[in-house]
């Protein structure tokens, strides 16, 4: 079993608990931004990781 631990603050997440994982581009929006994920996890919590790469759009 994996388990991710985050040292700057008290996220644990299990291997056993986690559905998928998604990668999206964040896009702009007016004055802020999206990351569109399908209709299947309305509802459902979700973790954006961000990551320090930026990607060239």
């Amino acid at each position: 079993m994996r388990i991710i631990k985050l040292n700057k603050g008290k996220l644990f997440l299990r291997e056993d608990e986690v559905e998928g994982f998604l990668e999206r581009v964040v896009t702009p929006v007016g004055t802020s931004a999206k990351a569109d994920v399908p209709r299947k996890y309305l509802g459902k919590r979700v973790y954006v990781i961000i990551t320090k790469k930026k990607i060239k759009m």
